[in-house]
């Protein structure tokens, strides 16, 4: 009765989702045929092209994703389903497409060796593909940038603020990033930082080598991090993988 009262017009997206991640499979079909135009959208901005959902392989990844994204999301995470389906989204297409890039490609002979005046030298082949994938990487980076300078405004950062209050010597960006860390592995300070923007000094203070005032002077950049290991950030994430990440 009560999963039949969730697909009133009236429940909320949050109530869906909480009902399909229960087993009813009814709703988690409702919201995967309501949201299809999300999902293309969310794809398309990752392909940077127009995706037919009836035609193109990566509105099927998409799909997946979005499925994924009920059954994993969690209103503790500190944002809305659909923001959290769309990091999901894009991390799933860029890992589809990172795989194909890396696929040999079958040439036919005819096409590109009908005429020896026509090939191409095979050092400038590789240098166009090289090329083409930094600059598809620098694309999917900038993407993420932009994500997460939408996440830190709903904790009022901004990268200015973090450019600021980073720690500049190495070992104390690593201790922040330590500290970070520890709240992201302990429940109830994370849900602290994810749900009231702040850190729990009174409680961090007792799991950390660190003094109250470093906390205090590192308070912007940690949360920061907190967001990040909490985020589906591919990019981001590899910036904290030199402090065992």
């Amino acid at each position: 009765m009560i999963k039949r009262l969730l697909r009133s017009d009236d429940a909320s997206l949050d109530e869906r989702v909480t009902a399909a991640k229960e087993g009813d499979e009814e709703a988690k079909n409702e919201i995967l045929i309501q949201y299809q135009p999300f999902i293309a959208k969310s794809v398309s901005e990752v392909c940077k092209r127009y995706i037919d959902p009836d035609r193109d392989d990566e509105f099927s990844i998409g799909l997946s994703a979005f499925n994924e994204a009920i059954h994993a999301y969690s209103c503790e995470k500190g944002c809305s389903f659909l923001s959290f389906a769309k990091l999901v989204i894009k991390r799933k297409v860029i890992d589809y497409i990172r795989n194909e890039q890396k696929k040999p490609k079958v040439v036919s002979l005819d096409e590109e060796y009908i005429d020896d005046e026509h090939m191409e030298n095979p050092s400038e082949i590789q240098a166009a593909k090289d090329r083409y994938v930094l600059e598809t990487e620098s694309w999917y980076r900038r993407e993420e940038i932009k994500e997460f300078q939408s996440q830190l405004q709903k904790y009022n950062l901004t990268f200015e603020e973090l450019t600021i209050s980073s720690p500049k010597h190495v070992d104390a960006r690593e201790s922040a990033i330590q500290v970070a860390r520890i709240v992201f592995n302990d429940e109830n300070l994370k849900e602290t930082v994810l749900l009231k923007g702040r850190l729990p000094m009174k409680e961090l203070i007792q799991k950390v080598e660190v003094s109250k005032k470093t906390l205090e002077r590192n308070r912007k950049f940690i949360i920061a991090m907190v967001l990040i290991l909490d985020g589906d950030y591919i990019y981001l994430k590899e910036y904290l993988k030199g402090v065992g990440m």
